[in-house]
């Protein structure tokens, strides 16, 4: 995959870019790519419905432990956590393809 080529959108979050595929705001149903600079990471957040993601390059942790490059990771509704990137060697983001279901909602702290 060339991250290179992706027309990454730039978040709040630093070190988070993100590039939507689908998405319908109404539902709250996405299939998205998320990049996450090493050390960086999204804020504590609960599904609102499954959420499954594929970890496509580099790794990273949150309360269930490390995920790596080819590991299928389900989250099911109402499961929260905070995933952050891990340093790789080279520096490499963590990339990720997630197919959201109804959305998530950011959870304070």
């Amino acid at each position: 995959m060339d991250l290179a080529a992706i027309p990454w959108q730039n978040t709040t979050y630093r070190g988070i870019a993100i590039h939507f595929y689908a998405a319908d705001r109404k539902s709250g149903r996405a299939l998205v790519l998320i990049r996450m600079e090493p050390g960086c990471g999204y804020p504590r957040h609960r599904h609102r419905g499954p959420e499954q993601l594929l970890v496509v390059h580099g790794a990273y942790t949150d309360d269930r432990g490390t995920h790596s490059a080819g590991q299928f990771v389900l989250y099911d509704d109402g499961t929260e956590h905070a995933p952050v990137a891990t340093s790789e060697p080279g520096g490499a983001p963590c990339v990720l393809l997630a197919l959201a279901n109804e959305g998530i909602k950011l959870l304070g702290g």
